[in-house]
């Protein structure tokens, strides 16, 4: 056996145990994030409302923006408020699109206290690619669920994230918890 057979994880067993996580390539590689500024540029936030609910991870849809679940999420239930239209920085929404995103996030934070027990949340947006926005061309605000001890040696040593439900079984009891709009 050759020593990257060994790195690898193929030929003789090493005593480590490994977590694949094959569909995280495509984030790591960019793929699906917009190629210029515009609206039909390939912005996963302008093609996910075209899709149905369970397709797209959309758990509610509003007039102006809507709440959809983070493919690549930080914690199970870490969802995002994005308008429809799109928009890159925060200072371009309009009232509408802004109370929209404002009240998304407040019925999120139920959603998520109500189904999972949050303890607290993450809430915020990355405003272009040097604040750490993935697609920065398109506005998104972070609702990110946590719980006492949800850091753990997986993250910190590991650099891997354990989410115990699937992104679908996560919409589903999300859209059943989530509030009424007032």
């Amino acid at each position: 056996m050759t020593e990257r057979q060994a790195q690898d994880g193929v030929g003789e067993p090493d005593g480590f145990q490994r977590m694949w996580t094959p569909h995280r390539m495509a984030y790591i590689k960019g793929e699906g994030k917009p190629t210029g500024n515009g609206a039909g540029d390939g912005c996963p936030f302008c093609r996910i409302p075209l899709l149905g609910d369970e397709d797209g991870l959309i758990v509610r849809r509003g007039a102006a923006a809507y709440a959809v679940l983070n493919l690549y999420p930080y914690n199970s239930g870490h969802l995002m408020a994005v308008p429809y239209r799109h928009v890159a920085d925060y200072t371009e929404l309009d009232a509408a699109e802004t109370a929209e995103i404002a009240a998304l996030t407040q019925q999120a934070i139920a959603a998520l206290r109500s189904a999972s027990d949050a303890h607290g949340f993450n809430v915020g947006m990355n405003l272009g690619a040097v604040a750490g926005a993935g697609i920065a061309a398109h506005l998104h605000q972070h609702v990110v669920p946590r719980w006492g001890g949800d850091t753990n040696f997986m993250p910190v040593v590991g650099r891997t994230k354990v989410l115990p439900q699937l992104l679908r079984d996560t919409r589903a009891l999300l859209a059943e918890h989530w509030p009424a709009p007032s």
